[in-house]
């Protein structure tokens, strides 16, 4: 039974490995791009951006993909949170600090009107007991009735107790104004005072830790030494700053060694402070702009109000000015829509804000990368915090796209950029081999037979009777099994000629080819460049790799011919200021390569979209549309030189137009060559099947 592998999907932890993208599958998805555009560097910046499938199937995203990723995190917690849940959440609490006091005197009221003495109640009320009960000489009567002193202590409670009650009644019912009030309250219930000294001290810190990261006590909780200490902070803060922007010395290291525990360890430097204050404060900006104008105002009065000490209130008010002169326009424009349902506290609101500050400023620089040194300037812990190991995994793997492939030897980097080596021309050559073969069909064209044998070649598995003149590359099993079948069983055993069997061999070509390619202005505008520089490629490396005795030379011609090595080939792009076809030139430049190699097999693959249309007499270029006669005589002239050299030109037409067909039919008529109309898709499909097909031929 086949046995079945398990596998385990878990969530990502820090542990996984992810498999690294191989230098062949980057040179295999740029492949196509640099055959179509030629641009090493945009095929890179294409792949940094759009990804790569990866070998195992996974996908490895591009940095739109990871950008893209990165605002869905954002939109998930827009979705997620309420802002508004924040002042909800602190009239919350004190709606339950004003309902402990309010039950509070009530039991106060019920226990007073019982005869009961308060335990543990508020110290004033029962001191006024105290004083009540010993100037009547305390305790109820004999007969248990109310005493004149209990009734008079009893209504002075209740006296005590409505005020207070009025006092709640007119509590305002923003929260800043509730606060406000409430700091002015002298509760009656103690557990009541304590909800309510525990809101204050919570608001304070977390609205104070916003700026100073080291603030672990609450103003509430301070001793008067404590926030005068506080107090002293700010204004040598706030003086510093404002030296800095008069450009004085701000004496940044005197000042952190004497308030350095009002701040994190982070920061080293006065700009390091300024840009983590700078961020609170437009975490807090950002937060205002967030909300309503009525929220907005509430947010800011409660504040205002948590903020006892006047000497703080007017250096707070005198940092925040410093701030905002120091922030971006971008902090005090930036606003964020939620439209979740789950509360948050002022504090988790804050950090949210921080957040999504760090996430749009995220974006922001991935959008500005542009090459390999902008990528590097990314500021990686900050990744990895705000969207976790697994993104900055991949963002790491993208950043060493260009280094695998450097180190795999396919490109080289230099003053411009990065550009192709020659190992890497070979495999986009490997590449655009495999596709052209990839798409063939059974008995499709090109099965062409060879006029001439070439040596014998390399051995088959097939064997057959040996013939005077053949290879003897014996058959030993068959030539025994021969005798034996012949002599019958017996020692020794005699071989007879007619015994004797030889493996049957391939008989091998030398060629000499020169692939012509038409650069003019047509190939480009019809896209048939990109699949000729597809089929050189693939030709260079068929003959590279199978046929190594082989000789291949290309040659680019348009107004004028010239000679393509083919590692240039993958960044060949039109030059638009040349203009024509000039075949003849490139037929004498040919038949010059073609004169030094030494091979009887010689011939000139070309591929054209149109008939000749420029020439050259007495040194002179000569270019003119319509085709003169001229033209199409001294092309031809070039045409007979091959014929008589014994050069074959095949002939891969791209178009059928009247004066492409009638210089056709008199290339034909002098060189005998073969000639074929072709599709830009189905050219690889010709020229290499009719290549591999002439090569070969099995010897019977």
């Amino acid at each position: 039974m086949p046995r079945f592998q398990r596998s385990r999907y878990t969530r990502w932890d820090g542990t996984q490995l992810l498999d690294p993208v191989g230098a062949d599958d980057l040179m295999k998805a740029m492949a196509d791009e640099l055959m179509r555009d030629g641009d090493l560097m945009s095929a890179l910046r294409r792949l940094f951006w759009e990804g790569i499938e990866r070998p195992d199937g996974e996908r490895m995203p591009g940095l739109r993909e990871l950008m893209n990723r990165l605002r869905q995190e954002r939109q998930r917690q827009l979705g997620q949170y309420d802002l508004g849940s924040i002042l909800d959440d602190i009239r919350e609490q004190l709606r339950d600090v004003v309902e402990t006091e309010r039950e509070g005197i009530q039991r106060r009221l019920d226990e007073a009107g019982s005869g009961q003495q308060a335990a543990g109640g508020d110290e004033a009320v029962g001191s006024q007991q105290s004083a009540v009960s010993s100037e009547a000489g305390g305790g109820q009567q004999a007969d248990g009735s109310e005493s004149g002193d209990e009734r008079a202590l009893r209504e002075m409670l209740e006296r005590m107790a409505e005020k207070k009650l009025e006092q709640l009644d007119s509590l305002p019912s923003d929260p800043a104004g509730a606060i406000r009030g409430l700091q002015e309250y002298d509760f009656l219930d103690q557990d009541a005072r304590t909800k309510f000294n525990e809101l204050l001290a919570a608001l304070q810190q977390q609205v104070m830790q916003q700026t100073f990261q080291g603030m672990q006590q609450a103003l509430s909780e301070m001793s008067p030494e404590q926030v005068s200490d506080m107090r002293r902070m700010m204004q040598d803060l706030n003086e510093m700053l404002e030296a800095r922007a008069r450009g004085e010395n701000p004496q940044f290291e005197e000042f952190m060694h004497k308030w350095g525990h009002f701040f994190g360890p982070d920061v080293q430097s006065i700009e390091d402070l300024i840009e983590r204050m700078r961020q609170q404060n437009a975490a807090m900006q950002q937060l205002m702009n967030s909300m309503t104008s009525d929220q907005q105002n509430e947010l800011q009065g409660m504040m205002q109000a948590i903020m006892q000490d006047p000497g703080l209130q007017q250096e707070m008010a005198r940092l925040q000015q410093n701030l905002g002169q120091m922030m971006r326009p971008e902090d005090w424009r930036r606003s964020y829509d939620f439209s979740g349902s789950e509360s948050l506290s002022l504090h988790e609101a804050m950090r949210m804000m921080d957040r999504l500050d760090g996430l749009d400023s995220l974006e922001e620089e991935l959008r500005s990368v542009r090459d390999w040194s902008d990528f590097a300037g990314l500021d990686q812990e900050k990744i990895e915090e705000l969207l976790g190991e697994e993104y900055r995994e991949q963002l790491d793997q993208l950043g060493e796209l260009a280094k695998v492939l450097e180190d795999a030897g396919y490109v080289r980097k230099t003053k411009r950029g990065f550009e192709l080596t020659p190992q890497g021309v070979r495999k986009i050559g490997e590449k655009a081999l495999s596709d052209i073969f990839t798409q063939l069909k059974r008995d499709r064209v090109g099965q062409h037979e060879i006029h001439s044998a070439g040596g014998a070649g390399e051995r088959v598995d097939v064997s057959k009777p040996y013939e005077f003149g053949d290879p003897f590359l014996l058959d030993l099993e068959a030539t025994m099994m021969n005798a034996v079948q012949r002599e019958g069983a017996g020692a020794p055993v005699k071989l007879h000629p007619s015994d004797f069997e030889v493996y049957r061999t391939e008989q091998v070509t030398r060629s000499s080819t020169v692939l012509m390619i038409d650069m003019s202005r047509s190939m480009f505008y019809s896209d048939s460049f990109t699949a000729a520089k597809r089929i050189a490629l693939a030709l260079d490396s068929l003959i590279r790799s199978k046929y190594p005795r082989d000789s291949l030379d290309i040659i680019g011609f348009s107004y004028m011919a010239e000679v393509l090595k083919p590692a240039d080939l993958p960044t060949l792009t039109w030059n638009e200021y040349q203009y024509g076809t000039n075949m003849q030139h490139g037929f004498q430049i040919a038949r010059e390569l073609l004169s030094r190699q030494k091979g009887t097999n010689r011939q000139i693959i070309m591929i054209t979209d149109g008939e000749p249309t420029a020439h050259i007499e007495n040194g002179e270029f000569f270019f003119h549309w319509p085709p003169m006669p001229q033209t199409f005589q001294e092309t031809l002239k070039e045409v007979i030189r091959c014929t008589r050299d014994g050069i074959k030109i095949n002939t891969f037409m791209l178009e059928r137009s009247p004066y492409m067909i009638q210089f056709v039919n008199d290339l034909m008529r002098i060189n005998n060559g073969r000639v074929f109309l072709a599709q830009p898709d189905q050219l690889g499909e010709y020229i290499l099947v009719d290549y591999v097909a002439n090569k070969r031929k099995l010897v019977n």
